[in-house]
């Protein structure tokens, strides 16, 4: 067994055991927020994974930001893959963070969704990522869709610091969870399960990606065979 895979087996493990934790810490050992009904109280508890899954979202379209600029400086196709498979799972912690958010919105606002800022800016963050995949599917020839895709997910990064910012820019009922006047709205308790399940989710997407990247390569390793072979 190559040795980085044996490395890549180790960090699956502890990025398996790193969530069991989290799990334990978001659903039982973590304090309840205080000043909240009992449904509140209960679906307060999101929180540890929804701000994770937010956070990784625009960690990964970031991600495809710079491995597109990287593409775009060095023409080297493995920053492309990088840049495609981040992308990919952006999309899957996004609509973990929009399915998340429901389940708290609905006792907190006593509806599963409403076009406040923060969703709004997000929702367009979603689509134009979907958007990026529409692009490359458009396309049959590798050099052509990868410079296409990178110039193209560079602009749509642009959507995703407006999107941090929406609730500090306009008026908006999403709490803030970190303020610079007032710091962190969670207490002490909390907030050792809230920096463990973000680490743990971190950990996760890194897994994640490492795995999809391998595969975007070895799915160029056949689709090169195949030209190859005249297939």
């Amino acid at each position: 067994m190559e040795r980085s895979s044996r490395w890549l087996i180790v960090l699956t493990v502890l990025s398996g055991l790193g969530m069991l934790v989290a799990i334990l810490f978001a659903l039982l050992l973590a304090p309840n927020a205080v000043g909240l009904t009992p449904d509140e109280t209960y679906a307060q508890r999101i929180i540890y994974f929804h701000v994770p899954t937010a956070w990784l979202s625009m960690l990964a379209f970031g991600v495809t930001m710079v491995a597109s600029i990287a593409y775009l400086a060095s023409n080297k196709r493995h920053w492309d893959s990088l840049a495609v498979s981040s992308a990919e799972l952006g999309l899957i912690f996004t609509l973990a963070t929009a399915a998340s958010g429901s389940v708290w919105a609905k006792p907190a606002w006593n509806v599963w969704w409403t076009w406040d800022p923060r969703l709004t800016t997000y929702t367009i963050v979603f689509l134009l990522f979907v958007a990026y995949f529409m692009l490359r599917s458009a396309m049959e020839d590798p050099a052509r869709r990868a410079r296409f895709s990178s110039v193209y997910a560079i602009f749509a990064f642009l959507s995703v610091p407006i999107t941090f910012m929406s609730i500090r820019w306009w008026r908006t009922i999403h709490p803030v969870l970190i303020d610079p006047n007032e710091g962190f709205g969670l207490s002490p308790g909390m907030m050792t399960a809230f920096f463990i399940g973000l680490a743990a989710f971190t950990l996760f997407y890194v897994v994640l990606l490492i795995h999809r990247y391998r595969l975007e390569r070895m799915k160029e390793q056949v689709e090169l065979l195949k030209e190859q072979l005249g297939y």
